[in-house]
């Protein structure tokens, strides 16, 4: 892999030092850069003058003590030299644009893997820690469609729903669609949770997907990371889809903030009974749009791909690093440059107003009507192999001819 430049600029660090004195928090980095200017002449200033500009005594002892700074600052630099991650400030075309028009912005990211996903097209997929198996089939299958559709997955990482999510998104067969996947830690980018998530965290990266964290190395899990994660969830992606939450779920904050930045939501409806989904029953009485098939998302997300510094990167990226484009800190994926910009994506697919089938297809087709055909019937009708007909059944479903209802094949 070519070299890739490391060095952090005096900004750069100055940025750093803030993060790590305010511990990460947004209203005390935001409340020193209104106060001072920029991050160079805040982390100048004097004790006295942020406590005259109402920090919190906790960030103040911190600035007490410069040298604790500048050694944790060193440790970053040097991860980022290692490639243990890389790191992306708010400043800088190579941020990723839609999460500068959020309320609240982090002043910088903290990536592993191919950020150039963050540039993309991205559909946020949330729910319940513990879904039932039916909505564990489901939230796997729209993320696989979703991602072969040319979008991004983006969810939390959390177990359950986001877990299915993304492993939906990394399930394809086409290299052409693996790693269309990103996750957003509630800790820091070098501390995996939950523990026994390590394999994910691998098979994201590994497959081309990208993992970004807010919070600084070595952050534990606490109750506070997890909503201003949400927040970046909602805030990456051109929607959220919930496909099942109990009312108390976290996901619903998701739903709320995404809402709150102008964008749609959409739910997954269940049984009245299904106490699991009653989070979702709440947001479509709340004005939230009701699906039962990812190709209404497609439909209703089609025209909303443009943000005002510029558009999503929708092209397929490759893993090259070429000397000559702009590089990010310590990146260790492929790179953003101007090229891959593009305000016509032509990889996201939208249904044509006439659909032919083709002929290799039409045998299977055929043995559809609209009450549907369950496999085990469809493989003694085609008396095709269980994986040539997933295979063709998929094909179909893709070019929108057919949907899955309850495990059962329809035209639609």
């Amino acid at each position: 892999m070519t070299a890739v430049t490391s060095s952090l600029t005096d900004d750069q660090r100055a940025v750093l030092a803030l993060w790590y004195e305010v511990n990460a928090s947004l209203s005390a980095y935001h409340k020193l850069i209104t106060s001072f200017g920029n991050a160079e002449l805040a982390w100048q200033a004097k004790v006295e003058a942020w406590r005259q500009a109402g920090i919190h005594h906790t960030h103040l002892k911190r600035h007490e003590q410069p040298e604790q700074t500048q050694a944790n600052i060193d440790k970053i630099q040097q991860a980022l030299i290692e490639r243990r991650y890389g790191l992306l400030f708010a400043d800088e075309s190579n941020y990723p644009a839609q999460l500068l028009q959020i309320y609240d912005p982090p002043p910088l990211l903290f990536y592993r893997g191919n950020h150039a996903r963050l540039h993309q097209a991205q559909i946020a997929i949330v729910g319940s820690r513990k879904p039932t198996a039916h909505a564990q089939k489901i939230t796997f299958d729209i993320a696989q469609y979703l991602a072969q559709a040319g979008y991004i997955i983006t969810s939390g990482l959390a177990m359950g729903v986001d877990k299915r999510a993304h492993l939906g998104a990394l399930a394809q067969a086409d290299a052409e669609y693996q790693g269309r996947t990103v996750g957003v830690m509630g800790t820091g980018i070098d501390v995996n949770y939950p523990n026994h998530h390590d394999k994910l965290f691998a098979q994201i990266i590994d497959q081309g997907g990208c993992i970004i964290s807010e919070l600084l190395p070595h952050t534990q899990p606490h109750k506070h990371t997890f909503p201003r994660r949400n927040r970046l969830v909602a805030g990456l992606g051109l929607a959220t889809i919930v496909t099942e939450a109990t009312v108390q779920s976290g996901s619903l904050i998701t739903a709320r903030l995404t809402s709150e930045q102008g964008k749609q939501v959409f739910a997954i409806p269940s049984h009245i009974d299904n106490s699991n989904a009653e989070g979702c029953h709440h947001l479509i009485r709340e004005g939230a749009t009701l699906i039962y098939h990812p190709q209404q998302v497609l439909e209703d997300v089609s025209g909303q791909l443009n943000y005002d510094r510029g558009s999503y990167i929708t092209t397929s990226v490759s893993q090259s690093n070429d000397n000559s484009s702009q590089r990010m800190i310590g990146t260790d994926s492929s790179e953003v440059t101007s090229s891959h910009v593009t305000s016509s994506p032509s990889n996201i697919k939208t249904p044509p107003s006439a659909i032919v089938v083709p002929e290799h297809l039409t045998l299977i087709y055929e043995q559809l009507d609209w009450h549907g055909q369950d496999l085990d019937a469809l493989i003694v009708a085609t008396t095709l192999a269980p994986p040539q007909l997933i295979g063709q059944l998929m094909e179909l479903e893709l070019l929108g001819v057919i949907s899955v209802q309850g495990g059962r094949y329809l035209r639609v």
